[in-house]
């Protein structure tokens, strides 16, 4: 049954009325954040009443109303769309980094317009830093004209990105009415090019690794591990067996796998998934944080890299499985996982 409330939004999205639409987003968002703050439920570990119960209430708020969140978004000029992040309609109206429908609110935004237009437009850093982030993986070149990032991560895909998109572009492509259209990047995505391989003694781990505690929060639902000696050896350590289907490949390839690794749910973009891949690499370099490292000295990584990937007969709908080489300090991280999405 189509209510009223349904119908009279059907009739101002006909007439292109977006301001409107804004403004019945932003009072709809308000009411959910209000609702929530009064039934006193706080966040996981957090008193009722305390700062993780107005966190907790605007998430749930922001779901509440992603609907209509993600349809302004899309097909609302970029004027009005962009203020879906302003906080200039009152306390709860403005979504925030992690309002989803189909996907993040932002990343909704970003695939719409370029950098140029919504650049002027934008005002919290974080949802200006993730745009920029998404028109850099759809390939636009910002490294001239915005602002740098805060943690140094370049504004312009490095030749193994490039190649990477040519291979699987990992952001979502996304739909007026809602949803959206994505590829399943896996690795390995089939066995073709890969042999019967078995594998060696599995290499010594290697605890306590800022690079395997990065790559563990890049891909949040799968092992990972370092171990010094060959990739092969690490793989050793999280692969079902000695005996495997496997095979080495460039980095570049295994790169679209690893961003939208980073994409543990609908609240999170491609961004995430590009920025947290880019701490690991960084990590792997011996530097502390991406701002601190040398660009120069994670493209020798990258060129010097050695990449082993397997499969496993267990693997569910989305998998990874890859080990990084690093030949120049001896040292091999592994990561391996398999869930349903």
């Amino acid at each position: 049954m189509i209510t009223y409330e349904e119908h009279r939004l059907r009739s101002l999205v006909d007439e292109g009325r977006w301001i409107e639409l804004l403004g019945a987003y932003r009072q709809a968002r308000a009411a959910a954040v209000a609702l929530d703050l009064a039934a006193g439920e706080p966040a996981a570990g957090g008193p009722a009443g305390g700062v993780g119960t107005v966190a907790a209430a605007q998430g749930r708020a922001g779901i509440a109303t992603a609907a209509l969140g993600h349809l302004i978004a899309y097909a609302a000029p970029p004027e009005v769309a962009a203020r879906l992040f302003d906080a200039d309609g009152g306390p709860g109206t403005a979504a925030g980094v992690v309002d989803h429908d189909a996907g993040p609110l932002w990343e909704v935004l970003a695939t719409r317009h370029t950098w140029r237009r919504l650049a002027p437009l934008l005002g919290p850093p974080p949802v200006r830093r993730l745009v920029a982030q998404t028109r850099v993986l759809l390939g636009e070149d910002l490294s001239r004209g915005a602002e740098p990032d805060p943690e140094g991560v370049p504004l312009l895909l490095e030749p193994w990105e490039s190649v990477g998109r040519a291979e699987g572009v990992p952001v979502r492509e996304y739909l007026r009415q809602g949803g959206s259209r994505s590829a399943l990047l896996t690795l390995p995505a089939s066995r073709e090019g890969l042999a019967r391989v078995e594998l060696p003694e599995p290499g010594a781990r290697l605890p306590g690794q800022p690079a395997t505690r990065a790559l563990a929060e890049l891909a949040g639902w799968a092992r990972t591990v370092c171990v010094r000696g060959p990739a092969a050896g690490a793989a050793a350590q999280l692969a079902p067996g000695p005996l495997v289907t496997g095979g080495y490949l460039p980095f570049a390839l295994a790169w679209p796998a690893l961003v939208q690794a980073g994409i543990a749910d609908r609240a999170h973009g491609a961004a995430h998934g590009r920025l947290a891949l880019w701490r690991v690499l960084t990590a792997m370099t011996g530097a502390q944080r991406p701002e601190s490292a040398d660009r120069a000295e994670v493209r020798a990584l990258v060129a010097r890299m050695r990449c082993f990937t397997w499969d496993d007969p267990a693997d569910r709908l989305r998998h990874l499985h890859l080990a990084l080489e690093d030949p120049a300090t001896g040292l091999s991280w592994a990561v391996s996982g398999s869930e349903e999405v």
